[in-house]
């Protein structure tokens, strides 16, 4: 049993209250158990205990074993010497305040079943390790701790467009132009995609905007990949051309071609496809922040995600080298793919950074509204009769098992609790 489990234990009151007695004998009440602390210094403050006839205010401090005061360096540390009580498994040493006075001690006598409950779990070798046991909450509590951990994603994913929105000197455009260019390389491309967008501002793009072919030039030439051989086509040639006059216009730098993924992707799935329908996306719709978040329906911002890339393409998945035809669409799974992961969070960043409540609620809606992703977590979940209805179903699934299930975190977890606690 770990220390965040006895803090657990300490903050839910799930301990035998029964004749408290600190270990120096004198009688103990816990009136409050006070707030927890997941920073630095005391593991609850502002706590509130009667020992014997006196009342305490101050802060609570959990361990294992009392002499884990000394291991961690308690008695050098300032922060720790308005601690009025000492929590722990077993008392293996006698501890005193600097002012000489000894510490109170309680023993933790923690209830069988949330040991028990709690045991079953972390002992548990797949995740979900609740799997077995979930019929025994309630849908609508595990629909609101999906509610949840999906608000906690949103969260997640806007501190990350934050930060990059203070790097573009808070240039909407410009962060919002490196964010969609990452995540049209999913994960396989997303860094390379985001190092390309660092290297060609959309200011230069969006002078392009009208230009498909010119478009095509800026971002083919900067990845890089019209490097890789000397000769080629008529198609590549016109490329490197005018690439090489835009490089100079602009003195540009380019990325080094070998950064690329291409190996274990479907061709549909090659950056050479994903840099041409980029291109495609910004020429039929550029990346004007505002003009984005104008769109108010389903249809019209999957719409503006579906385009399909140059004529070139038709018969290409990667330079010189042709194949049968096919039409490089984007389709209606990456229109969605790009809206769950880039337009949605970042409509929530801006309707709570300008406290725009009902643009936050439409990027919500927005979850609701569309189907639920296709990937292994959700069949996962779906196997143990947890089944997504919509992206915002399947989103809470992915955080709830990335950050709570995967890593074993069933104490954070709303369903984890409620399980230990029965």
């Amino acid at each position: 049993m770990n220390e965040q489990f006895l803090q657990f234990v300490w903050k839910n009151r799930l301990f035998s209250t029964e004749k408290m007695r600190t270990v120096q004998g004198e009688p103990l009440q816990v009136l409050s158990t006070g707030t927890w602390n997941t920073d630095s210094g005391p593991d609850f403050f502002n706590a509130k205990v009667k020992i014997g006839n006196t009342l305490w205010a101050g802060n609570i401090e959990i361990h294992q074993k009392t002499s884990d005061w000394l291991k961690h360096r308690h008695h050098v540390d300032e922060a720790f010497n308005n601690v009025i009580l000492h929590v722990v498994l077993e008392n293996d040493r006698h501890i005193e305040l600097p002012n000489g006075q000894p510490l109170p001690v309680f023993i933790l006598n923690i209830k069988k079943n949330v040991v028990d409950n709690y045991q079953q779990l972390i002992e548990e070798n797949e995740w979900p390790a609740c799997r077995e046991k979930l019929e025994r909450v309630d849908p609508f509590y595990r629909a609101k701790t999906l509610e949840t951990v999906l608000i906690e994603r949103l969260s997640d994913k806007t501190e990350s467009i934050n930060k990059l929105y203070h790097n573009t000197n808070n240039n909407w455009n410009e962060t919002f132009y490196q964010a969609i260019t990452r995540n049209f390389g999913f994960k396989t491309n997303a860094l390379p995609f985001e190092m390309l967008a660092r290297s060609v501002p959309y200011a230069i793009v969006s002078k392009h905007k009208n230009n498909l072919f010119q478009l095509e030039a800026l971002l083919f030439g900067q990845s890089g990949l019209l490097n890789e051989q000397l000769i080629g086509d008529e198609y590549f040639i016109k490329l490197r051309e005018e690439y090489s006059f835009l490089r100079k216009k602009y003195n540009l730098n380019g990325l080094e071609p070998h950064i690329w993924k291409f190996l274990r992707l479907r061709p549909a799935n090659f950056p050479t496809i994903r840099l041409a329908q980029l291109a495609a996306l910004i020429h039929k719709n550029g990346l004007i922040f505002s003009e984005w978040i104008d769109k108010k329906t389903i249809k019209e911002l999957t719409g503006a995600f579906e385009v399909t890339a140059s004529e070139y393409w038709d018969n290409h998945y990667r330079f010189n080298m042709e194949s049968p035809v096919r039409k490089k669409k984007t389709g209606k799974e990456s229109a969605a793919n790009l809206l769950i992961n880039t337009l949605v969070p970042f409509m929530f960043f801006y309707g709570k950074r300008h406290n725009k409540i009902p643009l936050t609620d439409l990027s919500l809606q927005l979850l609701k509204t569309l189907p639920p992703e296709k990937n292994r977590i959700v069949t996962r979940w779906q196997k143990w009769g947890v089944t997504a209805k919509s992206a915002f179903e399947s989103q809470g699934l992915t955080q709830l098992s990335n950050k709570y299930c995967i890593p074993k975190k069933c104490i954070g977890c709303q369903i984890g609790n409620k399980l230990i606690t029965q």
